[in-house]
Parts: structure tokens; sequence; C-alpha cells
């Protein structure tokens, strides 16, 4: 079906319209926030880790160092500065990171490894980290921890250790830290990437289904990778939506077609009558009868527009605003007094049967209009069958509350049950009856509205037709009142004898 809406075909977009596009959505822009929070986690992980590798190895130094002048120190107490002056002679000499240096009170160099350190670390004794030279003449940067000592005479002796090792460790940590965080970014950018492309393709491949439905392709629906995620369940629910518009449109068109064909009859009766009334009354007694038939006939017509539009809003779920309690049983048994002398009138029976604090939520009006259909129904194809009688019964059974009303009347085909709920359908053995096939669509959509279900089934013989809605606990307030709820407006019928209409 065309709807008339022209919509036109989504254009090829350019590589940086594309690119400008990913980066405009939401998933990529999470992806660089979670990035963000990831990569400065990484930088204070790693960061706490290099600190910490620092510490340790400037401990494992200082420890070094300790070691070397304790034994320094009983190598001195035990033959003096001579003794002390030869240790460090023979230390120097071997291969290694150790420096040492003894020096006289005016800076000359005696002994040790280190040609060159600054006059202002001799001259303070105590740990510091500082530079130096292998000799006097080495210009390479070295740095180096040491600790200065004073002895007696002014003597200076210096033990140290090289950082060369310590600061080739954070060179390897600074590199790998540099490393991991282009790594995470590089890593996060194309994780981001691909998620944004991912969820893009599939914005954008549902966008070109609602292009499609817009342009008039009722029957599309999205799709649903099956993988359960976000963009699946937003499916699912549109999908949803789409079928409950789809059954919408179709009621819409039966309508249109019913409207067509079987209003056709007595629109084109209506007009025979007017005109015969024209051409062959004689007399204004004539005149007023025609009168008379043709405002009859347009009651009916009318009552059947009414019908129709109730259908129309009560399956649009538009009415749902005027539930509130109700008392199913003091419904029944009110429809039942109604009913008791027409049964009487066609020699049957009504039997009613209903219990009371049998609430449920919905519209006491639609309830009453429901029921008058059913009994009516009863009533009307019920009359000579085996038994004279109609039962209507009303009960609870845990959270239901169930509704049946029962004849013995020739019944519905199994295979036409399911038919007999649509709009203007009436089997053979009906249409010599008045009617227009309404009735049991009607209580299909109240039916609906309620949140309930209908069930037409074998009585054996006749029909029984069970109706169930969910129940409510007895005095259970509502925002509508006490469930006296007002009709729909423009849509009740008036009867005569009551309050409860009849429709077609």
């Amino acid at each position: 079906m065309s709807t008339g809406v022209s919509v036109e075909p989504i254009p090829r977009e350019t590589i940086g319209a594309r690119v400008q596009k990913l980066f405009r959505t939401t998933a990529f822009k999470l992806s660089i926030a979670y990035l963000a929070i990831f990569a400065l986690c990484a930088f204070l992980a790693l960061g706490y880790v290099a600190w910490n590798a620092r510490a340790v190895l400037d401990d494992q130094i200082v420890s070094t160092i300790d070691a070397e002048i304790n034994g320094l120190s009983e190598q001195y107490n035990a033959g003096g500065l001579r003794r002390l002056i030869t240790v460090v002679e023979r230390r120097s000499r071997e291969p290694g990171a150790s420096l040492y240096l003894v020096t006289t009170a005016s800076g000359e160099h005696v002994v040790g490894n280190v040609g060159y350190v600054p006059a202002s670390v001799l001259a303070s004794p105590g740990q510091s980290e500082t530079r130096y030279g292998r000799s006097d003449s080495d210009t390479d940067p070295h740095r180096a921890i040491v600790r200065v000592f004073t002895l007696p005479g002014g003597f200076r002796l210096l033990v140290g250790r090289d950082t060369e090792e310590r600061d080739r460790l954070r060179a390897v940590i600074g590199r790998a830290f540099g490393t991991s965080l282009a790594a995470v970014v590089l890593l996060g950018v194309i994780g981001g990437w691909l998620a944004a492309s991912r969820v893009l393709r599939r914005v954008d491949a549902m966008t070109q289904t609602t292009r499609a439905i817009m342009a008039g392709d009722l029957d599309g629906r999205l799709y649903v990778a099956g993988n359960g995620d976000e963009l699946d369940r937003l499916a699912a629910s549109l999908n949803l939506m789409l079928e409950r518009i789809g059954e919408l449109m179709r009621g819409m068109r039966e309508v249109s077609d019913n409207i067509a064909h079987d209003l056709k009859t007595p629109l084109t009766r209506l007009r025979n009558r007017a005109d015969e009334a024209l051409r062959k009354a004689a007399s204004p007694e004539e005149l007023r009868a025609a009168l008379e038939a043709v405002i009859e006939e347009s009651d009916g017509l009318i009552r059947v527009f009414n019908a129709l539009l109730m259908i129309a809003r009560l399956e649009a779920g538009n009415a749902r605003e005027i539930l509130a309690p109700v008392d199913l049983g003091a419904a029944v048994r009110e429809v039942g007094e109604l009913y008791e002398a027409l049964a009487e009138d066609q020699g049957l029976e009504l039997d009613v049967r209903a219990g009371d604090g049998l609430i449920i939520a919905g519209n006491r009006e639609l309830i009453g209009q429901a029921l008058a259909n059913l009994i009516d129904n009863a009533l009307k194809y019920g009359a000579g069958g085996a038994e004279a009688r109609v039962t209507v019964e009303a009960g609870r059974s845990g959270e239901t509350v169930h509704l049946t009303v029962t004849d013995h009347g020739p019944g519905i085909p199994e295979a036409e049950r399911a038919r007999v709920l649509g709009r203007f359908v009436r089997l053979e053995d009906a249409r010599s009856r008045p009617g227009f096939g309404l009735g049991l669509s009607l209580v299909n959509a109240v039916v609906r509205l309620h949140r309930g279900t209908l069930r037409l089934s074998d009585n054996g013989p006749g029909l029984r037709v069970e109706l169930a809605f969910p129940a409510q606990a007895p005095g259970v307030a509502a925002a509508a009142g006490d469930g006296a709820a007002e009709p729909i407006p423009a849509l009740a019928a008036s009867a005569p004898g009551g309050s409860i209409s009849r429709l077609p």
C-alpha cells in the first residue's frame, strides 16, 4: 500500500563525511571517554611502578655503599690511615661500579678511582648524588651516589657507586611506559573505531528500513542480530510497535472495504425508499410513514458507524485512561435483569449466576455493552434450540475473573470461530436475521482493552463464550473514581429500557 509519501534515498557519502559521522556517534564518544579514563589509570599505574623501581634501585645502591663503608671502617680501625689507603688502592683497581677516593684536607688526590668531583661535595660530609669524572680529563657525564667522611688529620674519604645501571633501567622503564601508553591509545582508538562502525552500520540499516516503511513498505521490519544487545532490544520493541501499527492499518483497510460493501445495501435501500416516497406518496400520511422508515434506517446506520468508531478506538487502546475498579458480578446481575423480560418473550430461561467481590480494572459501560451483545446473540440464536435456556456465569479462579455465556442453539463451527470476531462477518445461517456482524467484534475489542482473553467453544450443542480478566483485590482505590466511569463520549448508543446499549 502506498501512503503517498515520497522518501528520497540516502545519498552516497564521501569518506570525509563518513569519518565525521563516525566521530559524532555516541559509541565513538563513549569509547574515547573510556580510553581517556583507562589511559589515565595506566599512566598512574606505570608511573607508580617506575617511581617504586627507582626507589628500590636507590635503596640497593645505598645498601651497597653501607656495606663498603663497614668494610673500610674495619680496616681503618685495624691498621689506621695507612692500611685504609692500601685497601682503597686495591679496591680501586677492581672493575665495577664502586667508587673510592681519599684526599688531603686541602683536596689533593691521595688514592682512588675518582679523578674529579666537585669541591663542594668533599667539603660537605654526608650522602649526596653528584656528577664525577673517572680522571681529571674525563669530560663524559657520570653520576653517582656518594658518602663523604672526615678522617683524623683532615683527610677526606669518599665512598660511592655509579648510577649508570639505575639510569639505564629507568630509561628502559620510561620507554616501556611510553610504548605502553601509545599502544593503549592506539588500540583504544582502533577499538572505538570498530565499535562505532559496527553500531553505525546497524543504525544505517535501521534508517534504511524505516525509510522503506515510510515509503509504504509496511511489512518491513528492523534487523535483529540475535545477540540480545541494546540495539536488538530496541529493534525488537520497534518491530512489535510496527506489527501493532500494521494490524491497525489492516483494520482500517478492512473497515473501509466493509463499509464500501456491507453498507452499500442499506444506503441504497434508504435512497430507494426516499425516491419511492417522492414518486408514489399521495397523502401526508404516506409521506410521514416513508419519512419514519427513512429515519429508522438512518438510526440503524448511525449505530453501525458508532460501533465502528468504538471498535477502532478500543483496538487502538485510547480508552484505557477511563479504567477503574468494577464489580463484574454486579454488572452481570444488572444486565441480566434488563434481558429477563426479552428472554421470557422468546420462551427462554435466562439463568444468571454471579458471585460477589469480582473486582476487575475496567469500564462499567463497556463491560455492560459487551455482555449485552453476548446475551442478545445467545437469545437470538438459542431460541428453538435443544434446551430453552441461556446461562450467564461470573466467578473467580485464582487471579482471574471469568465470565461465561452459553446457549443451546446451532453454535459456530470451529473453523469459523476466529473469523466471526472480525467486523461485518456473518455466517450463512445468520444472514436472514437483523444485524451487521459487529457484535462479537465489539466484544473482542472490549476484552483486549481490558487485557483479557476471549474464547469460543462448543457447548454441546450451542455456543460457549468465555471471557477472562485479571482480578483486582476488593477495595483497591483508583484515581478514576469508584468504577462508575463515564462512557466513551459520542460512542455509547442509546437503547430503550436501560442504560446498556446493544450494538448491531
